[in-house]
């Protein structure tokens, strides 16, 4: 339910920016801020009662709403906002080709909406479509830097599909690790607030070909500084701890990971601990 209250916030408000003000705004236009405001209340109360939702109920409701888009849609052909809008919900109701369809339909009425380009990407991720998908995410970025799940997306794309990136013979190793560390790197970047963002930035370190262990020591000095409670700021010296063993300081982690006395982190404690004997071994 968190993804879709995420979603559906960003993608309604796109509906609902697109219209002028009320005082303004033409019949569609009126139409359309008014399907939007239903198909919102409609998923928030749904978001609200969990399991609990009336399921039936619901089905028949939305049913009645994608009539009204599809009314709409029928007067006005070239409305992006309404086939980004109606995508959306189809995407929710399961009909992911049929939600495609609309969003490509938006993206052919209007190119300069960002958040349809980035469902667009979504899609064909999710397909196995990754060499497909990054330009749509890339043309979000373009059209809106500054929102910080575009870059994540990005980031995340480029690190799950890194194999089929390669073997297509557009990407370097080194232009990939480059592309995919600073996508997450602007993703914490310009939303501060969003540990989750900051977390997966500090992590990407460890998926470079040749990690810059100091930048990661600090990334996680930092995320140790913003962590709320104790076993959170201690997973983070864990990694600290880690970060230092890569790089062949064992006396600096050994002194890190003695600060480590969380019950709930000693199972990974011991982990590192062992490394450490290994290394001395060697």
């Amino acid at each position: 339910m968190k993804r879709l209250s995420i979603f559906l916030a960003a993608f309604l408000a796109l509906a609902a920016a697109s219209v002028r003000a009320a005082e303004g705004e033409t019949l569609a236009e009126r139409t359309l801020r008014q399907i939007v405001e239903r198909q919102r209340t409609l998923l928030a109360d749904a978001a609200k009662q969990g399991d609990k939702f009336d399921e039936e109920g619901l089905r028949a409701q939305l049913q009645a709403v994608s009539h009204d888009y599809e009314r709409l849609l029928q007067d006005n052909p070239k409305f992006a906002a309404a086939y980004a809008a109606y995508g959306y919900l189809l995407g929710k109701v399961g009909m992911r080709k049929e939600s495609v369809a609309m969003l490509l339909k938006a993206n052919q009425c209007d190119p300069d909406i960002p958040l349809v380009k980035n469902q667009i990407g979504n899609y064909l991720a999710e397909e196995g479509k990754p060499l497909e998908a990054a330009p749509y995410y890339l043309a979000a970025i373009k059209l809106e830097p500054t929102e910080p799940l575009y870059h994540y997306q990005l980031g995340t794309l480029l690190t799950v599909a890194r194999d089929d990136f390669l073997k297509s013979g557009e990407w370097s190793r080194a232009a990939l690790d480059k592309a995919m560390h600073y996508a997450f790197q602007r993703a914490a970047e310009l939303a501060p607030d969003r540990f989750e963002f900051a977390y997966r930035y500090a992590e990407s370190f460890y998926d470079l070909e040749q990690p810059d262990w100091e930048g990661a020591l600090k990334a996680w000095a930092a995320l140790e500084e913003k962590a709320p409670t104790p076993v959170e700021r201690q997973t983070m010296r864990l990694h600290a701890a880690n970060i230092l063993i890569k790089s062949g300081r064992p006396d600096h982690a050994r002194a890190l990971l003695d600060t480590v006395d969380e019950p709930s982190l000693q199972a990974q404690k011991q982990k590192l601990v062992a490394q450490l004997a290994e290394t001395a071994k060697k």
